[in-house]
């Protein structure tokens, strides 16, 4: 996955907005004005820190390689990621929709479903 195609994923999220509140370069994707991943995506290797629930955090970061504690996040509740390691691009994806699950207001469907009523 480049960086161009992960900003594209954090963006077809329903009501997502690519921001920059910590400096030049540093992507912030958020949703209702919550952050669902963060990352530079003009480094090599790409990495992205995303929301995630922790007993599911600890496992992943007991299994993988490529995922480790959130950089300069909550510990528990973060996790960086980098690709093209042994997590595998369809986990990055999955784990970017699941963070922003976690952080989307109630009521905005997720990414190819329609809104609920």
């Amino acid at each position: 996955m480049t960086g161009d195609e992960l900003r594209g994923w954090c963006l077809s999220m329903p009501g997502a907005v690519e921001d920059f509140p910590f400096a030049p370069g540093v992507s912030v994707f958020k949703v209702g004005g919550k952050m669902f991943a963060l990352t530079r995506l003009d480094v090599a290797p790409l990495a992205v820190s995303v929301k995630c629930e922790p007993v599911l955090a600890e496992s992943l970061r007991n299994s993988y390689d490529a995922i480790v504690a959130g950089y300069h996040l909550n510990k528990r509740h973060w996790l960086t990621i980098t690709l093209g390691g042994d997590a595998g691009d369809d986990m990055v994806r999955d784990l970017v929709q699941d963070s922003y699950d976690l952080v989307k207001p109630r009521g905005l469907a997720r990414r190819g479903e329609e809104r609920l009523s």
